[in-house]
């Protein structure tokens, strides 16, 4: 009877409730396009930050639309621009610099060997001829020029991936994306094939007429106010050699000094196609060193630094025999020190018993286990250790030992045992990954020929320009 009571009380009450609701609904329906239905509407409706925060509509990953920049009016149209790719900064021309490049640094989702084979197709197939390419297909440096009179040249610099950062963790609960980071630098149309002004026009000075740098600038170039010995060197008695650049500052800090004192040796020249491309005063410390650069740097420092030692140098090469290489014919401006280092066993060669080397790719990116494959015998001044991957992990402990070419594993080893002289520890520092096939730049490449020698027995260009400034004060006694 209880139960009964109960379910009577609960229909009545549901019937109630129901009757007052449709009481509200009616007048309500009535006012629908009033205020106050709208207000009510509203209310009702749901908070639209709850849509916004919902995880199922998350975006999908894209470039911030307001990280982008403008791009330049004198952009020029022949050359092609990557699809999706976001410009992130222009960096413009050098004010009265002559042929100075303008760089459009852009940003895409994809990975790096797609943006290199977007551009070497592309580069390729429309009017454009490839200069520079590097070794890997994922980063490095692509330089092209048109055949046209205007001589349109670009440079594309392909960073390796990096990580696109997401807008914040509530909204993208996926794996953050990677990417790629590129430049291109071009010369304003209105720049390229320009006339330089006249000497007479030239607000630069002439070299004849340049003023002497005083001995505190000297001893501050060169890093050589004072020895070990607590002697300081007299400037004056250091001949300033040809190649005196004045970009060495671009150059990371570190390696800056190497650079200024190869290059007061006069180690460092640049060939003439060189000095037409950047300038004589230009060395462009952190473009990546060409192998036929390298070679005539190697070739050069080493017989530089052991100049008063005939038998530690490398004899050049002679023109009337036939070359090692068929890319390096006898006219070729550094064939004397090509073929001599291919004589003296320093490159592989068919002379060293490697027939597959016939080629020496003078044009092509120096990588860093070729570097380190002829540089470090002659550093050792013997023959190279057997080599394992193995025992490359365990002393150098690099992760990426797998990739190093067997060519190069002895060098790598060979390149430990010289401890804190190594070349590795003096151009990259400490580091787990050596990245074999990197390019090397130009200021790395000179940080290893600043020391020949091993373990403890060698010379530096520091101590060569000591003792070239001790012959020359001795000669004007």
């Amino acid at each position: 009877m209880c139960q009964r009571g109960v379910a009577v009380v609960v229909v009545r009450r549901s019937a109630v409730w129901g009757g007052l609701m449709a009481a509200l609904l009616v007048p309500l329906a009535s006012c629908a396009n009033s205020g106050l239905g709208e207000s009510l509407q509203d209310s009702l409706a749901a908070d639209p930050r709850l849509r916004e925060t919902n995880p199922t509509s998350s975006p999908s990953p894209e470039l911030a639309p307001e990280a982008q920049a403008e791009l330049p009016t004198n952009f020029p149209t022949a050359i092609p621009r990557y699809p999706n790719a976001a410009l992130q900064e222009v960096i413009p021309a050098e004010a009265g610099a002559a042929n100075a490049e303008v760089s459009t640094v852009w940003r895409t989702l994809d990975g790096s060997d797609r943006v290199f084979a977007f551009y070497r197709e592309q580069l390729q197939t429309n009017g454009w001829k490839i200069l520079e390419a590097p070794l890997t297909n994922d980063q490095g440096t692509l330089v092209a020029q048109r055949d046209t009179p205007d001589g349109l040249k670009v440079t594309v610099a392909i960073a390796p991936a990096l990580s696109v950062p997401s807008p914040s963790p509530e909204t993208s609960p996926s794996p953050t994306p990677t990417g790629t980071k590129f430049t291109l630098r071009y010369i304003p149309p209105t720049e390229v094939g320009q006339a330089s002004p006249s000497p007479a026009a030239s607000p630069s000075p002439s070299p004849n007429v340049s003023p002497s740098p005083s001995p505190q600038q000297l001893e501050t170039n060169l890093g050589l106010s004072g020895t070990s010995e607590g002697v300081a060197i007299a400037p004056p008695a250091i001949a300033l050699s040809p190649n005196s650049y004045t970009d060495v500052n671009q150059a990371p800090s570190y390696l800056q000094p190497f650079v200024t004192e190869l290059a007061q040796l006069g180690v460092l020249n640049l060939s003439e196609t060189e000095k037409a491309k950047s300038g004589a005063t230009n060395f462009l410390p952190n473009k990546p060193v060409s192998r036929r650069e390298f070679a005539r740097w190697l070739f050069a420092a080493n017989n530089q630094l052991y100049r008063d030692r005939p038998a530690q140098q490398i004899r050049s090469g002679n023109r009337e025999i036939q070359s090692a290489f068929r890319d390096v014919p006898t006219s070729d401006p550094d064939f004397a020190a090509i073929q001599g280092l291919a004589e003296a066993g320093i490159i592989p060669s068919a002379l060293s018993g490697n027939a597959t080397e016939v080629l020496f790719r003078p044009d092509a990116q120096l990588s860093r286990e070729t570097m380190l494959l002829w540089k470090v015998p002659m550093d050792t001044r013997q023959p190279l250790p057997a080599a394992t991957l193995d025992a490359i992990k365990q002393t150098w402990g690099f992760q990426d030992a797998a990739r190093i070419d067997p060519t190069a594993q002895r060098a790598v080893l060979a390149d430990y045992q010289n401890a804190d002289l190594s070349n590795v520890r003096r151009v990259f520092g400490f580091t787990t990954l050596f990245q074999p096939k990197r390019p090397v730049s130009r200021a790395e490449a000179a940080a290893a020929l600043w020391h020949f020698g091993y373990q403890g027995d060698g010379v530096t260009a520091r101590e060569a320009l000591k003792a070239q400034a001790g012959q020359g004060a001795g000669s004007n006694n």
